[in-house]
């Protein structure tokens, strides 16, 4: 069930999902607010080019993130769906220190379709450059569509693993798949 920007096998359509790290790794599991796990992505260790693989819940690969180049946090990251190869959508990351900014484009012809920012300067700073206390700050972001309206959330949640609460108000432009697979490659890709 492939769906306009949607991804072949998977079919978010709850309002409310929370994404959640291991411990040990980029390892990320997204349930939805039933607690049902709806997919779970790790990063692919030793490669030259970052790699996520994701799965759902009978783990069947869905789709897959790839950097666009080595190990470059300002890069973009495409989305491919695995069993039709195309790339769905691509997350460019802005990369700077006092803002988050991450773009949401369609795979196929480019253009914008959201954007995610994270909450302000003063705390993206403070969460650069307070040692040890600084990653304590949960990150908060803002999902908006191309016409800057709000669309919903992604707020970090102080806890011994890194966990995000993504909250969809208004996806009727801006794929669910791709905004779960952005938080978690977000605090991968920034070591949140």
């Amino acid at each position: 069930m492939s769906t306009d920007r949607g991804i072949t096998g998977v079919d978010l359509t709850d309002d409310r999902y929370t994404v959640e790290q291991a411990l040990v790794r980029n390892k990320y599991e997204a349930t939805n607010s039933r607690g049902e796990v709806v997919v779970r992505g790790k990063q692919k260790m030793l490669k030259m080019k970052e790699e996520f693989p994701f799965v759902d819940a009978n783990d069947e690969e869905v789709f897959t993130v790839k950097a666009g180049g080595i190990i470059d946090v300002a890069g973009n990251y495409a989305i491919v769906d695995a069993e039709t190869g195309d790339e769905v959508a691509v997350l460019d990351n802005d990369y700077s220190i006092v803002q988050d900014t991450w773009k949401i484009r369609d795979g196929r012809d480019e253009r914008l379709i959201a954007r995610i920012d994270s909450r302000g300067a003063a705390v993206t700073l403070a969460r650069s450059l307070i040692p040890y206390f600084g990653t304590l700050i949960p990150h908060k972001y803002e999902i908006t569509d191309v016409d800057g309206d709000h669309v919903g959330s992604i707020e970090g949640q102080l806890s011994l693993k890194d966990r995000y609460e993504i909250t969809i108000d208004d996806a009727s432009g801006v794929p669910k798949e791709t905004v779960v697979a952005a938080a978690m490659v977000i605090d991968a890709i920034q070591g949140n």
